[in-house]
């Protein structure tokens, strides 16, 4: 039941009574909203803050203005657009998305829910955001700030994580959410999550609904929503080789479509122990001219640690060279920007080509 005698009614009129006074209105993808914009908006938000995908949101519009640019652009393109933003699936299933949508819908987002849900990469939430924000339909939302308004409105233990903490959420935003306004209210609840009702130190003095949340009522906001149960994050270590070529080229290799950076162009990889003048034999015909170690590296990512040694092989310009083909290149600094990198690889790049672990013998 709800909290006190605030109503849903009530709750809904506080909220976009407050949305209107302080929520936000000049976000890029509220400015002539469409499914389409929604729908790349909503995607990038996923586990991103939205100052970081503020510049990449209007990169990716210049480039790919309508469903139909996203679908006929090569992956290759789309993940260069997407690179830094971290979990590369989301881009593939755009492209994926786009490319169904020109097909089975002549290039127009569907505005049913269920057609909507069945497109890759968008979940029940997702949809209800791109439909209420877009299209003026009812649905409720359930993203990451929403699950914390409710979670500490409602006092209800458990980490969202698991089933019934899940189910008891929606039941509560299915209650709450007004068939008036739809969109308004469920931005104002992703921006009270992102702006008042913070994780760390929520507003509670600033929120128009605190009259009726039992956290707040009982002391307990920072209890809710409780945490993801932690396990230690297992650690994997891999070699990457800088291979670079006489002309300055650098080699750089397309991950398989999934997995980790799926589709990505990344260095080549060897097991840690190896070593780099064994791969270079086997790689080109011969010893490479000289091997230097340059500084290790360390990335993290939601379900394991990745250390990072990096070796810089200078290739004779008389040993076999590899040809380039469709999933290996020779680079140079010009061509980097036109493909997708991962986060560390493209430091590890741009530190060398930017002079500030310079190969003896090589110009940046």
């Amino acid at each position: 039941m709800l909290p006190s005698d605030f109503t849903p009614n009530d709750f809904a009129a506080a909220l976009l009574s407050w949305f209107d006074r302080h929520g936000r209105h000049d976000l890029p993808w509220q400015i002539a909203p469409t499914p389409y914009r929604v729908w790349v908006s909503e995607i990038m938000l996923q586990q991103t803050q939205v100052s970081v995908v503020t510049p990449y949101f209007e990169r990716f519009m210049a480039r790919f203005p309508s469903v139909m640019d996203l679908a006929g652009a090569p992956i290759d393109a789309v993940l260069a657009h997407w690179s830094g933003l971290g979990y590369y699936a989301r881009a593939r299933n755009l492209h994926r998305a786009a490319g169904l949508i020109r097909d089975h819908y002549r290039g127009i987002f569907p505005t049913d829910l269920a057609q909507v849900q069945a497109l890759p990469g968008i979940g029940r939430s997702t949809a209800g955001a791109i439909l209420s924000l877009a299209a003026h339909q009812a649905h409720p939302i359930l993203d990451g700030n929403v699950k914390r308004v409710l979670a500490r409105y409602f006092a209800i233990d458990g980490w969202p994580g698991r089933g019934e903490v899940l189910t008891a959420l929606w039941a509560c935003a299915e209650r709450l959410t007004p068939l008036e306004r739809v969109g308004d209210y469920n931005q104002g609840m992703m921006d009270l999550g992102a702006t008042v009702c913070t994780r760390g130190k929520p507003a509670c003095e600033r929120c128009p609904v605190v009259t009726g949340c039992l956290a707040c009522l009982q002391g307990r906001q920072r209890e809710f929503p409780a945490s993801r149960p932690r396990k230690p994050l297992p650690e994997r270590d891999t070699l990457m080789l800088v291979a670079i070529n006489p002309a300055g080229e650098i080699l750089l290799e397309r991950r398989p479509p999934t997995g980790l950076w799926g589709g990505l162009w990344s260095l080549p990889e060897t097991a840690v122990g190896s070593d780099p003048a064994d791969w270079c034999l086997t790689r080109f015909g011969n010893v490479p001219l000289g091997v230097e170690m340059l500084p290790a590296r360390h990335h993290t990512f939601s379900h394991f640690s990745l250390g990072i040694r990096v070796a810089a092989i200078r290739i004779d310009g008389s040993s076999q060279q590899i040809a380039d083909h469709d999933d290996r290149r020779w680079l140079n600094r010009a061509d980097l920007p036109a493909f997708g990198l991962p986060t560390p690889v493209k430091a590890i790049l741009d530190a060398l080509l930017t002079g500030s672990q310079q190969i003896e013998g090589e110009t940046p």
